[in-house]
């Protein structure tokens, strides 16, 4: 059977300061039922805003939808994201994302489960590796 999960039928989310540095919202959560491994989220960044560094254990996807954002993978330049962009972050990569200093952003992510683990978090992205990207 479908399930269609209405817009605004879930409450948004704050990102936990444990995992985000500074205002991140995250809405409409999704994951896949019974065998389905395949889960992810609708997460808006304010400007500044970003994850801690982590990982994923099956990779992660990332289709950004508004605004102006950035990625970075451990020990690669940081790199710009715009709407309509489309980001593919393999298995264990240790990686993190956010908006601008200027400029929100919003991406649908998606993650696959393994053995009841999307992501692996780990420390936050200090302010002098997030000031490369500016």
């Amino acid at each position: 059977m479908l399930v269609i999960n209405t817009n605004g039928s879930q409450p948004s989310a704050k990102g936990p300061a444990d995992y985000f540095t500074g205002t991140v919202r995250v809405d409409a959560p999704f994951k896949g039922t019974e065998d389905a491994r395949v889960s992810g989220a609708t997460v808006t960044f304010e400007p500044g805003a970003r994850t801690a560094w982590h990982t994923h254990p099956l990779g992660q996807t990332l289709i950004v939808t508004a605004g102006s954002g950035l990625v970075q993978e451990l020990g690669q330049p940081v790199r710009s994201i715009k709407p309509g962009d489309t980001v593919w972050i393999p298995p264990n990569v240790k990686h993190w994302h956010g908006a601008t200093a200027t400029t929100a952003m919003t991406h649908i992510a998606i993650a696959e489960v393994l053995d009841g683990k999307v992501v692996d978090w780990m420390e936050q992205v200090s302010d002098e590796q997030y000031a490369q990207g500016l």
